[in-house]
């Protein structure tokens, strides 16, 4: 529990989509810091026993919830809500899922799979992943969001100009984010914590982990903004940088296509120089890989890259 917090929220207040019409569970003035006590993507539905058959009978309509919503005084259309992220309080346990239809590769990957994480909530070291690999934890909340204008109920899936399930690995603890307020009070809600994401999260999950969340919610008045927009305090790859990186690419005149075939391409990589399964290296590259657009001027050819950190395998 954070002792420097005005208020805390208990992650049973927790709802699953966006509605400008959702009755708050906190109204707090500008300013203050709210411990979140945040649940997993799956909404608790894996544990340290949780098997491939249990991503078979995962139950979707509890997926991604978020803990909220929160009426911040004086929030109008027009404003923008100033969140600023404290700290996190991880679990110590999370999960890597390849669910079924589901991911960037889905057609190539359609049996399920888990990992199963733990990890030191205290020191945060590098988490264990199959024969010698160990990947860096960087926690974060991979959904962040106000209520959109639009009334009626809108999947918490997809990301939104107000946020949402952004899944931006950097939105860590330090980082100040902006959000575009739509109606009175921002109805402000956060969730779908992660000890680790790699930019893309390919496979569609990341290390899924549930985590408690120190926030401070703050307005700027009449400040119009089109999409969120973030401040890191510092360099935002440091903890994968040591090592180096594998790099493999795609190359062709469909973003989309390149960045598939980037991504199998590091799974083969994967595979024959360090024996995992093709499915285990899919998993991996979804909470420590980074998909980057490299060029997108030489017409009619565009790169995709996908940078691997060899600290993993180090």
């Amino acid at each position: 529990m954070c002792v420097a917090c005005d208020y805390t929220i208990h992650r049973k207040n927790h709802h699953l989509g966006w509605n400008r019409d959702f009755e708050p569970v906190l109204t707090a003035m500008p300013g203050k810091t709210i411990h979140f006590e945040c649940l997993d993507s799956s909404g608790g539905q894996f544990d340290a026993d949780s098997t491939a058959e249990t991503v078979k009978t995962m139950d979707f309509s509890r997926v991604n919830p978020v803990t909220g919503p929160v009426y911040v005084e004086g929030a109008e259309p027009g404003d923008v809500l100033k969140v600023t992220i404290r700290h996190f309080a991880p679990s110590g346990l999370g999960w890597t899922a390849n669910i079924p239809g589901f991911g960037l590769l889905a057609d190539q990957f359609i049996e399920p799979a888990i990992h199963i994480w733990k990890y030191d909530p205290a020191s945060m070291a590098p988490s264990l992943f199959g024969p010698g690999g160990k990947v860096p934890l960087k926690p974060f909340a991979g959904t962040i969001g106000v209520a959109p204008a639009e009334p009626g109920l809108h999947s918490v899936v997809p990301p939104r100009r107000v946020g949402g399930n952004l899944d931006i690995r950097d939105l860590t603890a330090g980082v100040t984010l902006y959000l575009p307020v739509e109606v009175p009070g921002a109805l402000f809600s956060i969730g779908d914590t992660h000890a680790a994401q790699g930019d893309g999260e390919v496979c569609g999950t990341a290390i899924e982990s549930r985590m408690d969340v120190d926030v401070t919610l703050d307005l700027v008045k009449d400040t119009p903004l089109q999409s969120p927009r973030f401040t890191t305090p510092g360099p935002v790859t440091r903890h994968l940088d040591a090592a180096g990186y594998e790099v493999t690419t795609g190359i062709g005149p469909d973003l989309m296509t390149g960045a598939r075939e980037s991504v199998m391409r590091m799974i083969d990589l994967l595979t024959a120089e360090h024996g995992l399964s093709p499915v285990d290296a899919y998993m991996l590259c979804s909470v420590c890989g980074d998909l980057r657009i490299s060029e997108i001027v030489d017409m009619p050819n565009w790169v995709v890259s996908f940078y691997f950190p060899r600290i993993v395998f180090a």
